[in-house]
């Protein structure tokens, strides 16, 4: 268990927090980049680490990223138009460029120098990858781009979803390194009948797995190894990547898993990266079922999940369909933010403890001016 302080200190992500400081030193997927598909297109709301941005493509492609409140007087960005590689509020008609220049101030006498003085809040951005990221700590320490596999490849052999989770980030985080509960939660009711051993499969073979951690210049290697019998041993090898990427471990090379990003303390991003589209599905994942018009998974903490109690008994162990309903289903009804004081912790946790052990040392050691090694080397990132 931790306690109350560190458990403040590892889920709280908000501007000026230690946590949220150790995120603002990297490089952080915000969108996907057919969300702003066209120059001088929609400009989009982005909530993240706390803070509520807008996101535009300039008429030059290049993308911008600033404050939803307008500094004037607080009117909403998102109603700006978006014209002449820069974004101007409605209410007044300010204009302001992607460095968080105004530029334009035509509610003034056209003599007035007022508008060099006023300065929106506005971040660094790049397309990389399929993705569009967001660079929001200080500018002399901005590192390059991290170079992960899936990013040096042609857009074709790779797809990107993403979906919205209520829950503090940690919990998140903790069900993708968890590897035991692969056994169980996401398991049929076949893998637990003594009579089908043909159907159990290799997690159900064993499933108390044997876990061991080594720390890595990337972040953590988590290996966890089940006896298939007297001779052989399976071993599910998961990397996490800092600062909240995971590689989940499966037949290809490429290194595909995904990334979880606080929104803020209470809610999550999940961005998900897969090596190659379904022919029928093409773009999108199958595992992801999203209300329309929003992120949210169609399958939700509102309608529990749209639990099948029949399922659950013949079909599968959750009652639930694939693994992306039946991780939010575990971690969301955790509560927004776990009060980790009351956990009881066993073996099978040793990822879930060097994890938290990992990101409060980075983020105290930040506290004390000193930065994470991986910043200064994005090729460490090529992790399969």
């Amino acid at each position: 268990m931790l306690s109350k302080n560190d458990n403040e200190l590892l889920t709280r992500v908000g501007p000026g927090t230690p946590m949220g400081n150790l995120f603002r030193q990297y490089w952080l997927p915000a969108l996907m980049s057919r969300e702003l598909p066209e120059p001088d297109g929609a400009p989009l709301r982005v909530r993240l680490l706390g803070e509520d941005l807008v996101a535009w493509r300039n008429t030059d492609g290049t993308i911008g990223v600033m404050q939803n409140a307008c500094p004037h007087r607080g009117a909403s960005m998102f109603f700006g138009r978006n014209e002449e590689n820069g974004l101007r509020c409605v209410y007044h008609g300010w204009k302001f460029d992607t460095e968080g220049n105004c530029v334009d101030m035509p509610n003034e006498p056209a003599e007035s120098n007022f508008k060099h003085k006023i300065h929106a809040t506005a971040y660094r951005a790049a397309e990389w990858g399929g993705l569009i990221w967001v660079y929001m700590g200080p500018a002399d320490l901005q590192p390059e781009l991290p170079q992960m596999e899936w990013m040096l490849v042609p857009a074709s052999h790779r797809i990107i979803s993403r979906c919205h989770q209520s829950s503090n980030w940690v919990q998140a985080v903790e069900g993708g390194i968890d590897s035991s509960h692969v056994s169980f939660l996401h398991s049929t009711v076949a893998s637990h009948a003594p009579q089908a051993e043909a159907a159990r499969g290799l997690f159900a073979v064993d499933k108390a797995p044997e876990f061991r951690v080594a720390p890595t210049d990337f972040g953590l290697l988590i290996g966890a190894r089940r006896k298939v019998n007297e001779q052989e041993d399976y071993w599910r090898v998961t990397p996490f990547v800092l600062p909240t990427y995971t590689v989940i471990p499966n037949p290809r090379q490429m290194g595909s898993g995904f990334f979880v990003l606080p929104m803020d303390d209470e809610h999550s991003w999940w961005f998900t990266i897969s090596e190659s589209p379904r022919p029928d599905r093409p773009g999108t994942p199958p595992y992801v079922e999203l209300q329309p018009g929003t992120w949210k998974q169609t399958r939700n903490l509102c309608n529990d999940y749209l639990l099948d109690r029949e399922m659950q008994r013949t079909v599968n162990y959750s009652g639930l369909p694939t693994n992306r309903v039946q991780d939010a289903a575990v971690t969301e009804t955790m509560g927004p933010v776990m009060d980790r004081t009351k956990e009881h912790l066993a073996s099978a946790d040793l990822a879930i403890i060097f994890m938290r052990r990992m990101l409060l040392r980075l983020a105290r050691q930040l506290d004390q001016g000193v930065e994470p090694e991986l910043l200064q080397h994005p090729e460490w990132h090529r992790v399969k």
